[in-house]
């Protein structure tokens, strides 16, 4: 008997989601998460993520107002992801939790499948 893998779509943390309200309430500003696969890096792949608007083609992940965006061609590479936020000793910022990557470089923002 063989089990399918089910395919969901990126989850958001009420920590992401909470920084984004942070955000917003010091720049005045509501500008989307846009969290983006492009071809590059140490490993292959790398993530991109930046405040941005939305586009015709995104997934809007959304909640209380703020928004995070995923573009059709960065999809498949983030099924199953989860998209965080963290604040440790090295710094804060937006992470994202892939179990599509075989591997990352130490950084954390490049991973090869």
């Amino acid at each position: 008997m063989t089990t399918a893998t089910l395919t969901l779509p990126p989850r958001v943390t009420d920590r992401a989601y909470a920084r984004l309200a942070e955000i917003a309430a010091m720049t005045g500003q509501t500008r989307a998460l846009r969290v983006a696969v492009e071809g590059g890096g140490c490993s292959g792949f790398q993530y991109e993520i930046k405040l941005d608007d939305p586009a015709a083609d995104d997934l809007v992940l959304e909640r209380s107002g703020h928004k995070v965006l995923v573009d059709a061609v960065s999809l498949p590479f983030l099924a199953n992801a989860v998209i965080d936020f963290t604040d440790e000793l090295i710094g804060a910022r937006f992470v994202v939790e892939n179990p599509n990557a075989s591997s990352s470089c130490g950084c954390g923002t490049s991973f090869s499948i």
